[in-house]
């Protein structure tokens, strides 16, 4: 049975991860959204591999698309719900594009299509051709607004999706599961799902936890902390399926959810042209996530040094990367005896 409140928040959750190709992303009736990508072609390269890339990633979040793209947010509305891929780069191009859309596919209330159809129109060209006073005073002026606004010869202000300020989705399986091998799937469309939003906030996450959800056991809760903010998407599938493989589950699971509280500003990085040897690796933290996701965060980790007069006591356990102090002991022994000896005190 059809849910709207579930599709209305499906749609927001689109509408965050599509963020990652243009910032201008807005909502359309809560049933598609409509993507300003003319400041995205030169950072994506065209855009043809900016609607490959949203092709691919919808499927892979679990939903099909019918894409469109034109000059003006209405036109390419439009050509989206006809179903049918049209790509129109020029102005001059659009109005006969447009003319071949049936009405029917256009949204219009049932009302104004049996009108339309009395008058024996059936497609937009053939309301284009139509008397504009007349047909003002017929259908009104919302309509023939509409049609100048896809035409380009109204502008149509839109109030673009902000979004959240953290992370939290939720997917219900279509069945009951009890191996940890088949969540593995269900918890790649979320994390492709967070990827996506990290992308469009600029973010990364130290942390995150996923709730496997039972039917009458509180939920099973995979915390996954990370040594650096980032938001690779195939590094968190990695930390995910270390963790699975040594995860006994209670009891089978009918849901999955994600939840990122804490955003933490991400920057960009220079690459050079030649690889400088002398430059210090970031490979090291993956390492030590990996090695925490499969042996337990407790087993790993750094060692740091801190001011302490017992040279036993100087070096201590830290989180992996911590820097230590500076710190001037002056003259330390090299060695210490297993059992203390007392020093002779000489004046």
């Amino acid at each position: 049975q059809r849910d709207r409140p579930r599709e209305a928040d499906a749609i927001e959750h689109l509408a965050a991860w599509a963020g990652q190709f243009t910032p201008n992303v807005a909502l359309e009736n809560q049933a598609g959204l409509l993507l300003e990508v003319s400041g995205s072609l030169s950072l994506f390269g065209g855009l043809e591999p900016i609607m490959t890339r949203l092709r691919t990633g919808i499927l892979a979040l679990g939903f099909t698309a019918s894409m469109a793209c034109a000059p003006t947010a209405r036109a390419a509305w439009w050509l989206a719900l006809s179903g049918k891929e049209t790509v129109v780069r020029e102005h001059d191009s659009l109005p006969a594009k447009l003319a071949a859309l049936s009405i029917y596919t256009l949204g219009w209330s049932s009302d104004q299509l049996t009108m339309l159809t009395a008058i024996g129109t059936n497609t937009l060209g053939e309301v284009m051709a139509l008397p504009r006073a007349g047909f003002a005073k017929r259908f009104g002026r919302a309509l023939l607004t509409e049609l100048d606004q896809a035409c380009g010869r109204l502008a149509e202000p839109r109030r673009f999706f902000t979004p959240p300020e953290q992370f939290e989705a939720r997917l219900e399986l279509p069945a009951a599961v009890e191996a940890t091998s088949a969540l593995l799937f269900a918890a790649k469309r979320l994390l492709t799902e967070l990827a996506g939003f990290l992308v469009a906030r600029a973010s990364g996450v130290q942390q995150f936890d996923l709730s496997l959800e039972h039917d009458d056991l509180p939920p099973t809760v995979v915390t996954i902390q990370l040594v650096t903010a980032h938001r690779d998407e195939a590094h968190f599938t990695l930390l995910i399926r270390e963790r699975f493989d040594r995860l006994t589950l209670p009891a089978p699971v009918y849901a999955i959810a994600l939840h990122a509280p804490v955003l933490t500003p991400v920057t960009g990085v220079n690459l050079t042209l030649f690889r400088d040897e002398n430059e210090v690796s970031t490979d090291w933290t993956r390492l030590v996530e990996r090695l925490r996701a499969r042996l337990g965060v407790a087993a790993v980790h750094g060692l740091t040094m801190v001011a302490e007069h017992r040279p036993e006591y100087v070096v201590q356990t830290a989180e992996p990367g911590t820097q230590p102090p500076p710190l001037r002991f002056g003259e330390r022994p090299l060695w210490l005896f297993a059992t203390p000896r007392p020093l002779l005190e000489v004046d």
